[in-house]
């Protein structure tokens, strides 16, 4: 998951598809508050009116860029 903040902050982290889920709906319903998101990474406690988009990846993609000849 890709989370991007007001004022131009971005985070990727791999969490559980409830996580994701969660995540989404708090930000969709324009919940007030924060989430926190158990990550691969550890726990990243978010202000959920800041975020501005976020991305869903599938199992298996990564966000970056992949190394590989053309």
């Amino acid at each position: 998951m890709e989370l991007a903040f007001d004022g131009g902050q971005i985070i990727a982290a791999l969490v559980s598809v409830e996580t994701a889920d969660a995540v989404e709906r708090a930000v969709t319903a324009g919940s007030a508050g924060t989430i926190a998101l158990d990550s691969t990474d550890g726990r990243i406690t978010i202000a959920v009116p800041s975020v501005v988009y976020l991305k869903r990846y599938t199992r298996g993609a990564q966000p970056g860029f992949l190394s590989g000849n053309p």
